[in-house]
C-alpha cells in the first residue's frame, strides 16, 4: 500500500524521547496544523535529522500519514529562531510565544493564516529592538485572538491590523495595560 507525502514548513513546538533512538516532534504546519510525527533513530549521532529537528525550529518536512499516524520523511533545516535570537530577553519571547502555540492549539486542522503571522513574529522577535515586551503580548492576543479566545472587538484595531514588522510604533501605556488585561482574561477564561 502506497502513502501519501506532504512537504510542508513546520515550526518544531517540542519534541518526546521514544524507545532506544526514536523521537516524536509537535509541530505546528502550515498545511496541517497541530500534529505529532515520528522519526526513527533521530537520536542517534548517525542520524541526519538529528540537528535539523530541534526545539524552536522552522523546518520544511515531508511527512507521511501512516496508519499509526505521521512519520518524518526528509528534513530540511531552513532557521532556528532560539539560536538567532539577539539577546536573552529575545530568547525568552521566543520560547514564550513557541509555549502559548504549543498550549493553545489542538489537532490536525490548517491554519496558515496563524502560521504565516507566527513565522513573521519570530522573526521579529529574534531581532534586537526596544518595545518587546509589548510586541510579545500583541503577537500572544493576536494568536489568541485568531484561536477565539479573546473577543476581538476589545482589541484595538491598529493593533490587530498592524503587521509584527511595525507593532511597536502602536505602543502607549494604554494600549498596553489593554492588551495586559486581555491576555489575563483569555488564560484565565481557557482554563488550559
Amino acid at each position: 500500500m502506497a502513502y501519501k507525502t506532504y512537504t510542508t514548513t513546520a515550526l518544531v513546538c517540542g519534541t518526546k524521547n521514544r524507545n532506544t533512538a526514536d523521537r516524536s516532534y509537535l509541530m505546528f504546519t502550515r498545511e496541517a496544523g497541530m500534529l505529532f510525527a515520528e522519526a526513527k533513530s533521530a537520536r542517534e549521532e548517525r542520524s541526519r535529522q538529528r540537528y535539523a529537528l530541534q526545539d524552536f525550529s522552522l523546518v520544511r518536512v515531508s511527512l507521511v500519514k501512516g496508519e499509526a499516524g505521521w512519520r518524518v520523511g526528509s528534513i530540511e533545516a531552513l532557521k532556528n529562531y532560539y539560536h538567532q535570537a539577539a539577546d536573552k530577553s529575545a530568547r525568552g519571547s521566543v520560547v514564550s510565544v513557541f509555549r502559548l502555540l504549543r498550549r493553545f492549539l489542538k489537532g490536525e486542522e490548517a491554519s496558515p493564516d496563524l502560521f504565516d503571522f507566527a513565522v513573521a513574529s519570530m522573526d521579529e522577535l529574534a531581532k534586537e529592538q526596544e518595545g518587546r515586551m509589548f510586541l510579545q503580548m500583541v503577537v500572544q492576543i493576536k494568536i489568541l485572538a485568531h484561536l477565539g479566545y479573546v473577543d476581538v472587538k476589545n482589541v484595538p484595531a491598529e493593533l490587530l491590523e498592524a503587521n509584527p514588522s511595525n507593532i511597536t510604533s502602536f505602543e502607549s501605556e494604554k494600549s498596553a495595560k489593554i492588551i495586559e488585561s486581555l491576555y489575563t482574561q483569555a488564560i484565565t477564561v481557557s482554563h488550559l
